[in-house]
């Protein structure tokens, strides 16, 4: 996969793309991802990128000159072909008005084969780029960031951990909170490694079995797979319930699920 980061901080992205999974991910060929100075792109003695808006108000705004400039250097597919899929690549303005970005939008985007993200800052971006340039708006979260580069970060890492290598243990992917895949690929009744399908992940225990006082649930150790399976349903549905229960109107429930469901809300009550 190509990832194109347009920003005006390049050296932002010296410690979030030199570590861990997207290191080498860069390392195995698996992602190549190349970051383009905004300034570079601005031709006045100040590299000047913003103004201010029209119409009046506080902050300013980056301009649409040099952004379109840069994109069109990238020499994409045209937007048309982008929006409706056929190019296989995607210009993404970071926004805090953008649709909130999530582990759908991230397995939409792994199926790709290149991305560019624009990094915003300031008071925003000038409207014709989301407009005319780019193909979707995304924001990671209801809240105001600085730019960006936060923002872009955060989604080459989500993108990246769903190239397939990038892992080692494809598995580990499928069985992580949010995954929309452990259900759709493995049938009605995910195995116990394999059982996020969209709720939030199982606990997880390791050595010493007894710390502080604090042991380890003993079916854990049963070494009964089908009880540790169910074990790990049924927390996975506990924790996703007490911590984010709007995540279960969009979770796709076996009757098991939904059995079980609804004996730890009887006995909530």
């Amino acid at each position: 996969m190509k990832i194109d980061i347009v920003t005006i901080f390049p050296d932002f992205f010296r410690g979030p793309l030199d570590y861990g999974i997207i290191r080498r991910a860069r390392e195995a060929g698996l992602a190549n991802i190349e970051i383009h100075d905004l300034r570079a792109f601005a031709h006045d003695r100040h590299k000047t990128v913003d103004d201010r808006p029209f119409g009046g108000g506080e902050g300013m705004v980056l301009k649409p000159e040099p952004i379109f400039e840069c994109i069109e250097k990238l020499e994409l597919a045209p937007r048309e072909e982008r929006v409706g899929g056929e190019a296989k690549q995607s210009v993404v303005l970071l926004s805090a008005q953008g649709t909130k970005f999530d582990q759908l939008a991230a397995e939409e985007l792994a199926k790709l084969e290149r991305i560019v993200l624009i990094c915003g800052r300031y008071e925003g971006v000038d409207e014709r780029v989301g407009d005319h340039l780019a193909d979707r708006e995304l924001s990671i979260g209801d809240f105001v960031l600085s730019g960006g580069e936060l923002g872009a970060a955060v989604i080459i890492d989500t993108v990246t951990r769903l190239i397939p290598g990038a892992l080692g243990n494809e598995a580990s992917a499928r069985q992580e909170s949010f995954s929309s895949r452990a259900v759709t690929e493995m049938g009605d009744a995910p195995d116990s490694t394999c059982a996020s399908g969209g709720l939030l992940d199982y606990p997880h225990y390791t050595r010493p079995a007894d710390f502080r006082g604090w042991t380890v649930p003993d079916v854990l150790a049963s070494g009964n797979h089908e009880e540790i399976r169910r074990w790990r349903r049924r927390t996975a549905l506990e924790k996703t319930l007490r911590n984010r229960p709007e995540l279960l109107d969009g979770t796709e429930l076996s009757k098991e699920d939904k059995k079980v469901l609804a004996q730890i809300k009887g006995e909530s009550n």
